[in-house]
């Protein structure tokens, strides 16, 4: 079964993304996991036929290798940060663990839930940006939906750092 876990990790490279990210290395990623980054961008600027079937289907699976190629950042509109590429980068050295990235466009609270279903992930961990009630309440929390309506265990990471 170890060789099977598909661990995802919702990833906007936000300083709360990056919190869920680490805390995912640290505690849920083992030797031989899948680390799936799901990233969900609100829309995309591509041709037309690769986006209609990418609105459904979501990215084809982007590996580590690629993501600091920048022909996949300009195909993709997704440019991860130094530090998380260095986290990444660090886990798949240290652990034996393949780091995938797959993107997704339109709502976050959709897009993720769709994703552990259809990748299908084990467990997603997810950042929490501890956005003030009334902000919750008409944003609507991504994390607090996932973990209602998501299909897998959800962690929930609280972002510590609230000078960012």
């Amino acid at each position: 079964m170890a060789a099977d876990r598909r661990v995802g990790v919702a990833v906007d490279f936000s300083p709360c993304s990056k919190a869920a990210l680490r805390w995912a290395v640290e505690n849920m990623v083992r030797d031989g996991d899948h680390l799936i980054l799901v990233n969900v961008q609100k829309e995309g600027h591509y041709e037309e036929g690769e986006m209609q079937l990418w609105e459904t289907t979501g990215s084809p699976f982007i590996p580590l290798t690629e993501l600091s190629d920048p022909g996949i950042v300009k195909k993709y509109g997704v440019k991860p940060d130094a530090e998380t590429l260095d986290i990444l980068n660090t886990v798949a050295r240290q652990k034996e663990v393949v780091v995938l990235l797959k993107i997704y466009w339109g709502d976050a609270h959709e897009k993720i839930c769709e994703a552990i279903d259809n990748i299908p992930l084990s467990c997603l961990i997810i950042g929490n940006r501890g956005l003030g009630k009334l902000k919750r309440v008409l944003l609507g929390s991504v994390s607090s939906h996932v973990v209602n309506n998501g299909t897998c265990p959800v962690t929930v990471v609280k972002n510590f750092d609230h000078g960012s």
